[in-house]
């Protein structure tokens, strides 16, 4: 009688894989790869993993499985027009998938992702300038509005002398009013009982 199958899966192997592979870069063990990075003088060698850095970058895996033969104990890149503090950061979100910068370093790690074609890290860089992008809008929206409530708070009191004067208005709409009479000349008819009718009856 043949058993089921059943799945055995760690939710934490990734993570400590990447923790794992993160100490022995740091420590400098089993290392395979050193790059070298230089950007207007300022110049820095970091050593890491083939395998990482292949399985994370498309640039680098093109050019490890171009190799024909490794001169050294290490394979040597070099790397040009990259700023050693963000080959740093990226190196550091590869081997941890994560790494904190500075609001104005987002687009750098965007375009170094770009250049060594590193697909998460790109995601992750347009994804938090969309929550940038969306933050600053909301700021804006919410400054507008506050600024339109303010504008409404000083009109108000000429608002509320529109009802009378629209009042008054209709008053005077009800009433018949005949344009050739003048104020004046409706004050004196009102003044003076005799019209031209009973001086003709008089007559």
């Amino acid at each position: 009688m043949e058993s089921n199958a059943v799945l055995l899966e760690s939710k934490s192997s990734p993570i400590n894989l990447l923790n794992e592979m993160h100490q022995l870069r740091l420590l400098g063990h089993l290392c395979d790869v050193t790059v070298s990075v230089e950007y207007y003088g300022a110049r820095a060698e970091f050593v890491a993993h083939k395998a990482v850095l292949a399985a994370t970058s498309k640039f680098f895996k093109e050019v490890f499985l171009k190799e024909k033969g490794v001169d050294g104990p290490r394979t040597v890149v070099f790397l040009n027009d990259v700023q050693v503090a963000d080959f740093a950061s990226f190196l550091e979100f590869v081997y941890t998938a994560r790494v904190e910068v500075e609001e104005d370093r987002v687009q750098r790690m965007l375009e170094i992702a770009e250049k060594l074609k590193c697909l998460d890290l790109s995601e992750t860089c347009f994804q938090l300038k969309k929550q940038m992008l969306e933050s600053v809008l909301l700021e804006l929206q919410n400054f507008s509005e506050s600024q339109n409530s303010e504008e409404e708070s000083s009109a108000q009191p000429g608002a509320l002398l529109e009802p009378k004067a629209a009042a008054v208005s209709g008053e005077q709409a009800d009433r018949p009013v005949d344009s050739r009479d003048s104020p004046a000349d409706r004050a004196s008819s009102r003044a003076s009982p005799e019209t031209p009718a009973a001086k003709l009856k008089e007559k």
